[in-house]
């Protein structure tokens, strides 16, 4: 069993993740380094494409073997993910750590009930009888807060709302008791009012089982609401990380800054135009020599485009990824 990295629940080390099924092999994930604690909330953001999904699936090994490739180590309590045969991974999976996807629509069996699909979860991981995995069901129903839920357990997904699709989707993910929960964009398709709805229960609920949670979002206002700590990805790299309150109030590294800049807040006035981040992210398949963000960065020397930034300590909480960090002290 491999050593975790000080109290870390979830330690990923030099992650990267590359598709091979395209006629040019795609690096979706270079050299990731991620540390969660137990009952720790790190929410990964940044924009689509970026790497987030591929890390958070990485954990759970959900990519197709003959078209991906994984290196690095996934220790989960010890355990890399990486390397664990597929009777051990089948057993890891729901039990120790467990995913709440985008869609539950798509995520989750059309043909069956939400209730037999979650009974059948628990059932999977305890010699426990139909019945009483049953009660257990109606439990984690009345925990989400979900209406009539005894009614509910006899639906199929089709007759839920979205709403109650994602709360019966958590229901499902919490089935076995997990120790670390992977939250892949959970209010993305949800309206406002019910986003915030979701997101109170995913605190309330993570604080109660003392969940380690990784939240996957491009929504800088979700990762405030749950996360403890923010890593921010870009083109497949970390390229900044710290407390929430460390990045939001003093973000260092320029892509960070300028998704800040880009979000309507309290003081921005009506009228007033927000700033966007000009041209588009690298093509993975084929990524620059240097810093992947220099194209699009108004700091971007000559330095930057000739190699890759190593991570630098600005403190014990905060790191970020960039030559020219000593230009973005000020307040944004």
């Amino acid at each position: 069993m491999s050593t975790l990295h000080n109290d870390a629940f979830l330690d990923i080390q030099n992650l990267n993740v590359t598709f091979t099924g395209g006629r040019k092999p795609v690096r979706a994930v270079s050299g990731v380094n991620l540390r969660v604690k137990k009952g720790e909330v790190v929410a990964l953001i940044g924009e689509s494409g970026s790497g987030k999904s591929v890390t958070l699936r990485s954990i759970l090994r959900l990519h197709p073997p003959g078209r991906s490739k994984i290196e690095g180590k996934i220790l989960v309590d010890g355990r890399d993910v990486v390397s664990m045969p597929n009777a051990e991974l089948t057993n890891f999976r729901g039990k120790v750590a467990s995913m709440i996807f985008q869609e539950p629509l798509l995520a989750l069996d059309p043909v069956y009930t939400v209730g037999e699909q979650i009974i059948e979860a628990i059932r999977r991981h305890e010699n426990i009888s139909k019945d009483e995995a049953r009660k257990r069901a109606l439990s984690l129903f009345e925990r989400v807060r979900i209406p009539s839920p005894e009614r509910r357990l006899d639906a199929y997904p089709h007759e839920m709302s979205g709403g109650m699709r994602q709360r019966a989707m958590i229901s499902l993910a919490l089935a076995s008791e997990p120790k670390l929960l992977l939250a892949d964009e959970p209010t993305t398709a949800l309206d406002a009012t019910v986003q915030i709805q979701i997101l109170l229960l995913l605190r309330e609920l993570q604080r109660e089982l003392g969940l380690s949670v990784v939240f996957v979002t491009h929504d800088l206002g979700a990762a405030v609401e749950v996360a403890d700590r923010i890593a921010v990805m870009y083109a497949g790299r970390i390229v900044e990380e710290g407390s929430t309150r460390t990045l939001m109030r003093s973000p260092r590294h320029p892509y960070t800054r300028a998704l800040l800049k880009s979000l309507a807040h309290g003081s921005v006035s009506k009228g007033t135009r927000l700033e966007t981040i000009p041209g588009s992210p690298p093509d993975l398949s084929a990524l620059p020599p240097g810093c992947t963000f220099a194209d699009r960065c108004s700091l971007a020397q000559d330095a930057c485009r000739e190699s890759i930034p190593e991570i630098s300590q600005i403190n014990p909480e905060h790191s970020a990824r960039c030559f020219r960090l000593e230009q973005t002290t000020e307040a944004i």
